[in-house]
């Protein structure tokens, strides 16, 4: 699942994204990536493990409301829906 987050740039500054990525790894674990930074950047970047699907799914819908709080809006999601 991948959700692509978006937040316009005020003052002149650039716009800002936030990308949430669940996938599995080979251990049978999961994991949350999460990006962000400025639009035209490569930003940065988190790798946070959990050992079920659902701890990694309630992380990610904590990672996504906070964002949403923050202003951002979801442009697109892949793969799913929460």
């Amino acid at each position: 699942m991948r959700i692509y987050m978006q937040h316009r740039g005020g003052d002149g500054n650039a716009p800002r994204f936030y990308q949430l990525i669940l996938q599995e790894d080979l251990l049978g674990g999961w994991s949350v990536v999460r990006q962000w930074g400025r639009m035209g950047s490569r930003g940065a970047f988190r790798k946070d493990h959990f050992d079920t699907l659902d701890s990694a799914q309630e992380a990610l819908v904590s990672f996504r409301d906070h964002q949403l709080k923050k202003g951002f809006s979801i442009m697109f999601i892949h793969g799913g829906q929460l």
